[in-house]
């Protein structure tokens, strides 16, 4: 499985901001729109939610079918701190890797430098996040709220 991080922050908690051993490089992979809400339309939560699925049953059919998995992982700050709100993360495995590969990536860029200098500096140089304005039946199907506590 491969994963898409599209938090900017989270990333940089998980790799260390670059210094943790095997993930010393960061890379921006820039994906269509299109690929992004079918992958998150097709997902299967990692966990089962109660207010998504019939019951356990129907999510461990769903997470057996589904070539992405999504989780919500707490946001983090600039020092690695867990905010009280949660980003996406999506896990790509079977098909859905080779659509990735093959349609979706539309750039890649090695932003270990950038990230190296960031690390620790003005956090007023940090990328802009804003929420994504995801349709009504994506944000249904990974459980996203408008609220800040998901």
């Amino acid at each position: 499985m491969t994963w898409i991080k599209p938090s900017f922050l989270w990333m940089m908690y998980r790799c260390g901001w670059a210094t943790k051993p095997g993930q010393e490089r960061v890379l921006a992979v820039r994906i269509t729109r299109e690929g992004f809400e079918s992958a998150l339309r097709e997902s299967c939560l990692s966990h089962f939610e109660r207010d998504l699925y019939a019951d356990a049953a129907a999510w461990r059919e769903k997470s057996r079918s589904s070539p992405v998995r999504v989780q919500w992982d707490p946001e983090r700050t600039p020092e690695g701190r867990a905010l009280p709100w949660r980003s996406l993360q999506v896990g790509l495995g079977g098909s859905a890797v080779h659509r990735y590969v093959d349609k979706w990536i539309v750039g890649v860029e090695d932003i270990t430098e950038k990230v190296r200098t960031l690390r620790g500096g003005d956090v007023a140089l940090l990328p802009v996040e804003r929420a994504y304005p995801l349709p009504v039946d994506v944000a249904v199907a990974v459980g996203a709220t408008t609220e800040t506590s998901r």
